[in-house]
C-alpha cells in the first residue's frame, strides 16, 4: 500500500507560482497513475490534474489549463504541480491521489485508490 505526503502549499498573491510535491512511499510510483484534485471550503472535491504511470499522457481540468502542469518523477517516487498565474479561485486543499490502472487519467474521485492528507493554497487579492 502506497502513503502519499503532499508539501508545497502556502499563501501567494493573485499571479503568484507555486509547485506542490507529492512523495510516495511504501511502494513504486510507477505502478499508478496519479491525480490531483482540489476542495475549497463548502465545495465538493474536484479534479484538477492527472498523468498516466511514464507521463506520456496527461489531462487537465478546464479551469487550470494552460496554468497548471502535472509532472512526475518516477526514479524520485515524486509527482508535480506547477501552479502559475494563480487566482483566488484556485484557494483549496489539493490533494494528489493514485490510481492503480495506471494507463488512464481519470477524472473521477472514485477511479483512485491511495490519497495523500492534503495541503493548504491560499491565494490572496
Amino acid at each position: 500500500q502506497v502513503q502519499l505526503v503532499e508539501s508545497g502549499g502556502g499563501l501567494v498573491q493573485l499571479g503568484g507560482s507555486l509547485r506542490l510535491s507529492c512523495a510516495a512511499s511504501g511502494g513504486a510510483l510507477s505502478r499508478y497513475a496519479m491525480g490531483w484534485f482540489r476542495q475549497a471550503p463548502g465545495k465538493e472535491r474536484e479534479f484538477v490534474a492527472a498523468i498516466t504511470w511514464g507521463g506520456a499522457s496527461k489531462n487537465y481540468a478546464d479551469s487550470v489549463k494552460g496554468r497548471f502542469t502535472i509532472a512526475r518523477n518516477n526514479a524520485e517516487n515524486t509527482v508535480y504541480l506547477q501552479m502559475n498565474s494563480l487566482k483566488p479561485e484556485d484557494t483549496a486543499v489539493y490533494y494528489c491521489a493514485a490510481d492503480p490502472t495506471k494507463w488512464t487519467t481519470s477524472r473521477s474521485r472514485s477511479a483512485y485508490d491511495y490519497w495523500g492528507q492534503g495541503t493548504q493554497v491560499t491565494v490572496s487579492s
